[in-house]
């Protein structure tokens, strides 16, 4: 692979870091009041409406969304960067549309679901969530008990069961859901479930940590039309694949950012505090955290870029994504705590952006696959232990 991106994406990279540089920085004072408060980390509806002017103004918007549909069709090696850019800030702000239930719906979306769905969604006219985990159920689909009947007589599925842990579900025009078809196989399949379908009903709205909200909802017999079975019936997992590796892939490269700017706090302050005598940047524990996290930071880089040439070559890449996940999500961690030492009690004030970056990495560490399950994978893939009892 080349280690230099084309001067195309060079270019969007530098343009998505002014995005966040001129537009997002300045936002985290206000959101920062706000979360101190008890009001979340969230944009209000008229900052929200100003960033995704901007951002659309500035060609930020359907990067990767195919090119019929009216995006840039840009490959994962060029998303990298930019969404390193989007993670080192602390604001909960996401380019439209969010790529991985875009994905899933270019790998799934055919007929009326087409124009129905994927074509406003490339747009970014509308909003999705996915229901993949429940109660008892997370990080392994063969728990999941919700549970999908066609009713062919009215040419509907009917679905019933509850889903937690649903980002924006209560915000979602539509949510992307994963039920259970095939008692027998276990087999999934994935369905279109709009927002004011009748029995989808969010019971609550979950505080997380870094300002974060989810949601927990409930199905009773809740009815879906019969086009609205995203892709074939029981053949459900594969696409969410695609949707969950897509949104580890970013999260990797979001957690890339958050650690480049901890390292860049560190790196601005401990040359400037000086204790006993010396500066902070003088004392080799700090020296060593600074080399270490640079370090750091170049090799989870160069994974994500390895692991993003190796999607566009259409190469398997399940092994290195469950990697990537595991070694950029805690090398953050490490690094913002680290940070956080360094400006000392002033590192875990809800003044400085530290303890929101601290939060969002945390839970990145449990969604999508928490660490243990994807150590679980490589050493499985590596080994070829998968199906063997203890």
């Amino acid at each position: 692979m080349e280690f230099e991106l084309a001067e195309e994406h060079r270019m969007l990279a530098d343009l998505a870091q002014r995005f966040v540089r001129e537009h997002l920085y300045p936002l985290e004072a206000a959101v920062l009041e706000r979360d101190a408060e008890g009001q979340g980390s969230y944009l209000t509806a008229e900052e929200k409406e100003r960033l995704d002017k901007v951002s659309q103004e500035m060609g930020l918007w359907s990067l990767d969304a195919p090119e019929e549909v009216g995006g840039m069709a840009l490959p994962y090696v060029a998303l990298v960067a930019v969404n390193e850019a989007m993670g080192s800030s602390a604001i909960q702000y996401h380019l439209p549309p969010d790529s991985p239930n875009l994905r899933m719906l270019v790998a799934t979306a055919k007929g009326q679901q087409v124009e129905a769905y994927l074509q406003p969604y490339a747009r970014g006219e509308t909003v999705s969530a996915i229901g993949i985990s429940e109660p008892g159920a997370g990080a392994d689909p063969r728990g999941m008990k919700t549970k999908a009947v066609y009713d062919e007589a009215a040419d509907e599925w009917v679905i019933n069961g509850r889903k937690i842990w649903i980002t924006r579900a209560a915000e979602a025009d539509f949510t992307i859901l994963m039920a259970v078809t095939d008692p027998e196989t276990r087999a999934m399949s994935a369905f279109l479930v709009d927002r004011d379908a009748p029995g989808f009903n969010v019971l609550r709205r979950i505080p997380m940590l870094g300002g974060e909200y989810t949601y927990e909802v409930t199905l009773e017999d809740c009815r879906v039309p019969g086009w609205k079975l995203l892709g074939e019936e029981g053949g459900g997992f594969a696409p969410m694949q695609v949707r969950l590796g897509t949104r580890r892939m970013e999260m990797a490269a979001w957690s890339i950012g958050a650690a480049q700017r901890a390292l860049d706090m560190m790196t601005d302050y401990a040359p400037q505090r000086t204790v006993f005598g010396e500066t902070l940047a003088q004392k080799q524990a700090v020296q060593w955290w600074v080399a270490d996290g640079a370090t750091k930071i170049h090799a989870a880089r160069l994974m994500a870029y390895d692991c993003a040439w190796k999607l566009d070559e259409g190469r398997d890449v399940r092994t290195e994504i469950s990697m990537l996940k595991v070694f950029a999500t805690e090398m953050a961690q490490e690094i913002i705590d680290q940070a956080m030492q360094v400006h000392g009690a002033m590192g875990v004030t809800k003044e400085l952006p530290l303890q929101m970056l601290a939060g969002k990495i945390r839970n990145m560490r449990i969604y999508d696959g928490p660490s243990e399950v994807h150590r679980m994978v490589v050493a499985r893939n590596l080994m070829n232990t998968r199906g063997q009892t203890r």
